[in-house]
């Protein structure tokens, strides 16, 4: 009898040291599997505003505050726009003074929480920049999508396609360029986003389910009159393009492919998320639940590894990125030199490669689009 207690004891502590184990992994991979828009990305600081004056914002001393470039500012109920560092104004050593663009929505004052993020603009293409635009439907698997469908001159449409942490309003960072080089632009809102249709299981899959709604888009876009489209992604976004290139019933469609800090490790940027409260010795849980709830492309780490690009692709990434490593960036291009073009930006945070250097992004951009024009 005691031995069947010890034993009977003995399973019951594996058992319970197991399910701790699985509620321990399912909360760290969370912070990776459920990201909203216009919250903080984990690796994202959340910094205090010490004052504001007529055109800076002093805020605390951080990398990221330190970030070049220019970049949106979030809080709660507040987005602004601030510029370049202002080394030469007086301010504390624990403190960094930066160029304050405008306020779009809200205002800012002291001891206020906010974050970066590379969304600087706020609302649709016509209010924010002054592009008319179409807000139109995409009939996808789940339900409608809701896109905004700037027109242009050309045969071949530029479908853009946001990523974590972010919105369709981040691709209106280019979408004035875009609209300059005259091609139609339609930016999606996919699974998961404000108005469109909720995931089943409320989890972001990294663009491994995702990218069937950029497949609707895709559908939708030669429906109405595109002969080609070029696919252009931030993030898991970019991963959604990829998806696309490889396995949509119209990949002859696909003309090109720009690729902003893809997700090409999906465990890397699990690690990198969870990671801010997740103790080390726990990683391999949030990664394996991560995997358990999600299927995450049936075990693979590496997506290119699977779907390298058949057709012209712009690689934007660099080794600032601390959520998506640009390792697997370097190596695609490497792989494929014939058809990878990898534009390097060194200073830059994930899906922000634009924020750091606007003017050579969009150099870049122009180049890869001319010939594909």
């Amino acid at each position: 009898m005691r031995t069947a207690r010890a034993t009977a004891a003995a399973v019951t502590a594996v058992i319970g040291a197991g399910m701790v184990a699985v509620a321990v992994g399912r909360h760290a991979s969370d912070a990776a599997l459920k990201i909203q828009p216009g919250r903080p990305l984990p690796t994202e600081p959340v910094l205090t505003v010490h004052s504001t004056a007529a055109g800076r914002i002093e805020l605390t001393r951080d990398l990221a505050s330190l970030r070049p470039g220019v970049h949106g500012l979030m809080g709660n109920g507040t987005h602004a726009v601030v510029g370049e560092v202002l080394t030469a104004a007086p301010h504390p050593a624990d403190t960094v003074v930066r160029r304050l663009e405008r306020v779009t929505h809200g205002t800012l004052g002291p001891r206020d929480k906010v974050w970066f993020t590379p969304q600087l603009h706020l609302g649709n293409p016509r209010d924010a920049l002054g592009l008319d635009h179409a807000d139109v439907d995409i009939p996808g698997e789940l339900g409608a999508l809701p896109a905004w469908f700037v027109p242009g001159d050309r045969e071949t449409w530029v479908l853009t396609v946001h990523g974590l942490g972010t919105s369709r309003e981040h691709p209106l960072n280019v979408m004035e360029f875009l609209h300059r080089q005259r091609f139609p632009v339609l930016d999606l809102a996919y699974r998961g986003d404000l108005g469109a249709p909720r995931t089943p299981d409320g989890l972001r899959h990294f663009g491994e389910s995702e990218w069937r709604d950029l497949d609707a888009a895709i559908r939708f876009a030669v429906r109405y009159g595109a002969e080609h489209v070029i696919l252009y992604g931030w993030s898991t976004g970019a991963t959604m393009a990829l998806h696309a290139a490889a396995h949509s019933a119209l990949r002859d469609r696909v003309r090109g492919l720009i690729l902003d800090s893809p997700v090409l490790d999906w465990e890397a940027t699990v690690r990198a998320l969870a990671g801010p409260r997740t103790p080390g010795a726990l990683m391999p849980l949030a990664v394996r639940a991560a995997q358990g709830r999600t299927g995450l492309h049936n075990g693979l780490r590496h997506i290119a590894d699977a779907e390298t690009p058949r057709v012209p692709t712009l690689l934007i990434h660099g080794p600032g990125d601390t959520v998506a490593p640009w390792g697997p960036s370097r190596r695609l291009a490497a792989h494929r030199p014939d058809l990878v073009t990898l534009h390097t930006v060194p200073d830059a945070h994930h899906a922000a490669m634009w924020n750091a250097a606007p003017d050579p992004y969009e150099e870049a951009l122009r180049r890869f689009l001319t010939p594909l024009m």
